[in-house]
Formats: C-alpha cells, structure tokens, sequence
C-alpha cells in the first residue's frame, strides 16, 4: 500500500518505510522528529518544475504531466520504492500545503500503475507513450 503524508504529520505504526520525496527538507523539522527511512531528493521534481507550479506558471495538471515525464526518464531514482510498495507499506512524506495537488501524490499514482505493470508482465515495462510524438 502506497499513501502520503505531509511532514507535519505524526508517523503512524502502519506507514511501513516512511521516505521524504521532496528536494528540500521541511521548514520547522527537525530530523529525529521526522522519522523517515530515506531521503530520496533526486526522485522529486526538478527545481524549475517545482518553482513553476509554485509560481502559479503551469496548472497542476500540467505539472503531473511534465513530472511524470521526469520520472519517465529517470527510473533508476524511483525503481527501489516499487519493491517497497509492493512488499508492504509506503508511506511518501512531503512538505507540500495541499495534500491533493502535490508532488508525492503524482509519484504515489506513477508508482501503483509501475506496481501493476509488474503484476501483469515479466519483462521491464516500456515508457514510450509518456513520451508523445517518439
């Protein structure tokens, strides 16, 4: 099971392994408060993407697309957190104000479809169509 949870939030005894999926850490957090497994930077959103929707620049529909083409292009950042998803518990943690526009929510949909796809192939899946006109 995959869910979120913003930084601000208690960890719970059913979050399994608890990992921050933001670039930066959380304003007003402290580490040991935090109580997470892994701090995967490289698997949020680049800087300009992030800026972007914070800017108001692009809806958050544009935002999903644009980031799940990052993450199209970068499995190696994200690969890992499927076999934690589907071996137990997945908690993404982000620092993020919405808790339904926001990036570890994207990731949390990119990686139940990578959940699925492994559940219905055996060889590696392919990520042509999240990538229009190739």
């Amino acid at each position: 099971m995959i869910q979120c949870k913003r930084a601000y939030e208690a960890p719970a005894p059913d979050d399994g392994q608890r990992v921050l999926v933001d670039r930066l850490w959380p304003r007003n957090c402290r580490k040991d408060e935090l109580n997470i497994h892994a701090w995967l930077k490289d698997v949020a959103p680049s800087s300009d993407l992030r800026k972007a929707l914070k800017g108001g620049e692009m809806s958050f529909d544009q935002f999903r697309t644009a980031y799940r083409q990052e993450l199209g292009a970068q499995p190696q950042h994200w690969w890992k957190l499927v076999d934690v998803a589907r071996n137990g518990n997945l908690t993404l943690v982000y620092a993020a104000r919405s808790i339904t526009e926001n990036n570890a929510v994207v990731l949390a949909e990119w990686l139940e479809d990578e959940v699925d796809k492994q559940a219905e192939m055996s060889s590696p899946a392919c990520y042509l169509h999240e990538f229009p006109g190739h």
